[in-house]
């Protein structure tokens, strides 16, 4: 997924045309509908990149803390 700090080229891929060109074929409810999940996908996006840009310096002291138990083996390895 396109992050929401992606700088815009202000201009639609050609993927995104087509599928542009293809909603246009739906009707009117279709196109709503898909128009609302692509609303709030983009919303969601945001609201992740300010929830970590939120979070930066508590994820870098777990991270920290995280990294100080495996250097003192108190971590064990997964096996998946």
């Amino acid at each position: 997924m396109v992050r929401a700090s992606d700088k815009s080229t202000g201009t639609m891929t050609e993927l995104l045309e087509r599928a542009i060109a293809r909603l246009k074929t739906l009707t009117a409810s279709e196109q709503d509908a898909i128009a609302a999940m692509i609303l709030e996908e983009l919303e969601d996006e945001i609201r992740w990149d300010e929830a970590f840009v939120r979070s930066k310096d508590a994820l870098a002291k777990l991270a920290t803390e995280a990294m100080a138990e495996y250097r003192a083996g108190k971590t064990e390895e997964l096996n998946l």
